[in-house]
This record gives C-alpha cells, sequence and structure tokens, in this order.
C-alpha cells in the first residue's frame, strides 16, 4: 500500500499520433490497430493501482494525441478512473488535442466524460512554420478548432506555441502571439525548439541540414514573450508558461497538473513510457504499447524501471525545478526539508550571480530575474 498524505496528480499517456512530428521525442506511434488493445490493458492497469490511498485533484490526458481517440474510448478511460481512483469532485482535468482531429461533437463530449481543461496543439499560425513543424492541420483548422471548443463551454483554454525556429525573425513570432491573443486562452505555452537526441530534426541538425537559430537570438525571443505577454494580461509563471491574469482569487489559470511536476508534488502515470512518482522514489512503464499490453496481460505492472532519489539528487532537481518558476525557491521550506543552509549550500556563485543581475534573493525567496531567465541551466550549473 502507498499512502500520500498531499494530493496528487493522474497522468494517462495516449501513444496515437496520425502521424510523428519530427521534432517530438515522447513516445507514440501512428499504428491505430493497437488502440483497443491498448484501451483493454489501461482498463487492467488502473487496478493494479488501487492500493494507493491518495486523493487526486488534477487528471490530465496526454500524448500523443488523445483526442484522435473515439468518443466511446475517452468514456470509458475517464469512468475507469473515477471508479478506480479518488477523483476530487472539482478536480483539473485536462486532455491534449491536436487540430485537424476533433469537431464540434467530440469537444462536446468531453465536457460530458468530466474533462474541463482543453489544450490545443497550435505550434504556430504560420502555414511555412507548420510545413516545418510537420504538424497535419492548417491554421484554418487552429481557429476553427478553438471556436468550437469556446461554443462546447470550455472556459479554460490553453494554446501551444512552438518559437526559435530556423532562421525565425521576431517579427514573425511576435505574429503567432499577436494572432493568439485574438483567440484570447486562458493559458499559453511557449515553448522553445529543441533538438531531442533521437528525432528526425536532431539528425537534420547533425547533417546540416538545419541550423539551430543560436542562444542569442533564442533569447531575445523569450524575453519578447515575456514582454508582449505580460503587458497583454498574462503572467509568467514558468519559463514557458503563462496563464491570463484575473483579479478573482478563485479564477486561477495555471496548470495545476504540471505545476505538480514542478513542484515534486506526487503523481501517477499510466500508459506507455509514463512516468510516476512520490518521494523518493520514481518509475517509469515499459515504452512500446506491444511490451505494456503484454505486461498486463501477465497480470503485472508494466514497469520497465525505478530510482530512489538521494538527498543530493532530491536538492538539485528542488533546484532546478524551483527557478524553472518565476516564484522560485522557498527558502524556508527548502532549509526545512534538507537540512540545510540555503546560501551555505550553495555557495559563493549565488551571490556572485546576485551582483550580477541574474537572481534574486530575499530571506525567503531566491529566483531568476528576466536577465537570468534564458540562462536557467548554466545557473544552476554553476549553483551546483
Amino acid at each position: 500500500m502507498v499512502t500520500v498524505n498531499q494530493a496528487a496528480g493522474l497522468y494517462i499517456h495516449i501513444p496515437f499520433c496520425v502521424r510523428k512530428c519530427p521534432y517530438c521525442d515522447f513516445y507514440s506511434i501512428t499504428d491505430p490497430s493497437f488502440q483497443t488493445a491498448y484501451l483493454e490493458a489501461l482498463l487492467l492497469e488502473m487496478p493494479l493501482y488501487r492500493p494507493w490511498k491518495t486523493v487526486f485533484d488534477t487528471v490530465y490526458l496526454g500524448g500523443g494525441t488523445p483526442s484522435i481517440l473515439s468518443l466511446k474510448a475517452i468514456h470509458q478511460m475517464m469512468t475507469a478512473a473515477h471508479d478506480t481512483f479518488a477523483i476530487e469532485e472539482h478536480a483539473e482535468t485536462t486532455i491534449e488535442v491536436n487540430p485537424g482531429t476533433i469537431d464540434a461533437a467530440k469537444l462536446g463530449a468531453y465536457g460530458q466524460a468530466g474533462i474541463n481543461r482543453i489544450n490545443i496543439g497550435v505550434q504556430s499560425f504560420d502555414p511555412a512554420n507548420l510545413a516545418f513543424l510537420g504538424r497535419i492541420h492548417t491554421v484554418q483548422e487552429s481557429v476553427a478548432a478553438i471556436e468550437a471548443a469556446r461554443t462546447a463551454g470550455f472556459n479554460n483554454l490553453g494554446i501551444d506555441l512552438i518559437y526559435g525556429l530556423p532562421d525565425q525573425a521576431t517579427a514573425n513570432w511576435l505574429a503567432d502571439l499577436k494572432k493568439a491573443l485574438t483567440l484570447q486562452p486562458e493559458h499559453l505555452a511557449c515553448y522553445m525548439l529543441t533538438y531531442e537526441a533521437g528525432t528526425p530534426l536532431d539528425r537534420a541538425r547533425a547533417q546540416g541540414r538545419v541550423t539551430p537559430l543560436g542562444e542569442e537570438r533564442s533569447a531575445r525571443l523569450l524575453t519578447l514573450t515575456r514582454q508582449f505577454l505580460e503587458a497583454h494580461g498574462y503572467a509568467q509563471y514558468e519559463v514557458s508558461n503563462f496563464a491570463k491574469k484575473t483579479n478573482s482569487r478563485a479564477q486561477n489559470y495555471r496548470s495545476r497538473h504540471n505545476l505538480k511536476y514542478w513542484n515534486r508534488a506526487p503523481y501517477l502515470g499510466l500508459g506507455p513510457s509514463a512516468h510516476s512518482y512520490t518521494s523518493p522514489r520514481r518509475w517509469w512503464n515499459v515504452e512500446h504499447v506491444r511490451a505494456y499490453i503484454a505486461e498486463i496481460q501477465a497480470g503485472r505492472r508494466p514497469v520497465a524501471g525505478q530510482e530512489c532519489l538521494s538527498r543530493d539528487q532530491q536538492m538539485m532537481e528542488a533546484l532546478y525545478l524551483g527557478l524553472r518558476q518565476t516564484a522560485g525557491i522557498d527558502i524556508p521550506a527548502f532549509e526545512k526539508n534538507y537540512a540545510v543552509d540555503f546560501q551555505t549550500w550553495c555557495g559563493e556563485p549565488l551571490a556572485e550571480m546576485t551582483q550580477e543581475g541574474v537572481l534574486t534573493l530575499a530571506d525567503t525567496r531566491c529566483a531568476l530575474t528576466p536577465k537570468g531567465m534564458p540562462l536557467l541551466d548554466s545557473v544552476v550549473a554553476r549553483l551546483v
């Protein structure tokens, strides 16, 4: 039995796509013939974690492309999750969707299944950018999907965008941001294009067919993003994430589920390649859907590996994940959790970077400045 005192997040990985994007390293396949067997296995995996004695206050259906599944499949997995786990009545329940794979009927049914937050993988409103990123949808389909989600009653809507493409001009990225704001999303995730090992995009880079934008120009685009969105009513709360500002305490459009990852809260991941965590233990499922199904059919949890984080590993994770957030690190909590003096542990580099204007340091918080935000990795490297 696993007892978790803190409310946890439930993640369900749906590993199917119409077509793999060349930049994506998340596990997914394009063979739809596995969908029925995958769903049957997923519904059998859930009871294997029934001993988790905790309450879940977020649910996240990610992928892959969850919106290519049938409505029946989505209803089945949502019903099974609620029957198996203690999920709060007003839990934040998110589904990732891609334009070109949803319609008004699907969106309406998602709401009926208890989904109250939708995240739309737009990536760009520029046709040339969409072609480079290997997306299957058009700009018009993106706009139509967002409008259909509003019609279906979703009032917590997020848009994902990607920037930092090779030779991307400032005006080109700014045009994407302006177009996004005309659609008034509650949340914007603006991701810097990365070249993940093993992806077609990274192979193209290695072969000289694609040249990354460069650190300085990428950093300028990040600064522009923050300044533009802050000026138009969005607050940055993590390096890549922005939520619409509101005067109501009851309304907070930050992704409560993603905050669990960054704050090292407990979460349970189901489906092939999904990760789970409850301090100090992390484990992950087998990756390929065929192996996942075989493990479930054998009556076993489909776990491929696990690790128990040392105190030093936990401290370094807390440092890195804390600095990713604009709120920064809660110093008293850090010192209580790890029985250290924060400034002594960080050493001279902490004072040096404070003087350089890269970090701010107060009695209770240590955070990156806007100048330091593009330098996250190098800042952490200096501190540890």
